[in-house]
């Protein structure tokens, strides 16, 4: 354990990992990159239909079941199941076929928490809302999604965290990130970009949960001890 430490301090200190194409930060950068586009992109599929289906309070059994496909399908066969499709329309190695199994792994938390948020909205507050003459959708904006919204940052934040943690396997399909250094390092005498590249997606992962912290924090503060407003 001692010789992977020094190696990973010798990579480390070297120029090799700060710059190029395969040093940390532009393989950080990619990482980020992808992650954040899987995580936008099942958002914007998962939270409209979510709030309506929670507002409606129905679907659920089906919405849920098809969302979770995305669990029970391993992300790295996900991956070897688009690629010949990718290679086959010019889409090319990597990215798609990395972005496609991270969608599937995104959805189902932030999907599953938008709904429940929505559909478990106080039920005094949503009749009180109803007897003001509110509409669907002045209910859904005004009432019920800013009940939820401490259960919907909780799902981008499980799912961001997952994604992160995940996109490392988008080197064995040929996408450049930091699973770049995990799997080149893994095959190789020199442990030293490995380990370099497994704290560099734990520092990743751990920074961007924090800033989901204070978000919630900010954007939710009835959410916080001694905070105003709604506590539940």
């Amino acid at each position: 354990m001692s010789d992977a430490l020094r190696q990973m301090w010798e990579y480390l200190t070297s120029d090799a990992a700060w710059s190029g194409r395969n040093g940390i930060p532009a393989l950080a950068w990619a990482h980020i990159q992808l992650s954040a586009a899987a995580v936008l992109v099942a958002a914007v599929m998962a939270v409209p239909s979510a709030i309506v289906l929670g507002h409606l309070r129905r679907g659920s059994f089906l919405a849920v079941s098809v969302v979770n496909v995305g669990r029970a399908i391993p992300s790295f066969a996900v991956m070897a199941l688009v690629l010949p499709f990718s290679l086959r329309y010019g889409f090319g190695l990597g990215f798609w076929p990395t972005m496609v199994a991270l969608l599937l792994l995104a959805l189902p938390p932030i999907f599953t928490n938008t709904y429940t948020g929505v559909r478990d909205a106080p039920a005094d507050a949503v009749e009180a809302a109803q007897g003001m003459g509110m509409r669907a959708g002045e209910l859904m904006r005004r009432v019920e999604v800013p009940s939820a919204a401490p259960l919907i940052l909780t799902g981008l934040r499980v799912s961001t965290v997952q994604v992160i943690a995940t996109a490392t396997l988008g080197a064995l399909v040929g996408y450049r990130n930091l699973g770049t250094l995990i799997v080149t390092g893994y095959t190789s005498p020199d442990k030293g970009p490995m380990l370099a590249g497994a704290f560099a997606v734990i520092i990743v992962a751990l920074v961007t949960d924090g800033l989901f912290v204070v978000a919630q924090r900010v954007l939710v503060p009835w959410r916080r001890p001694g905070g105003r407003g709604v506590a539940t």
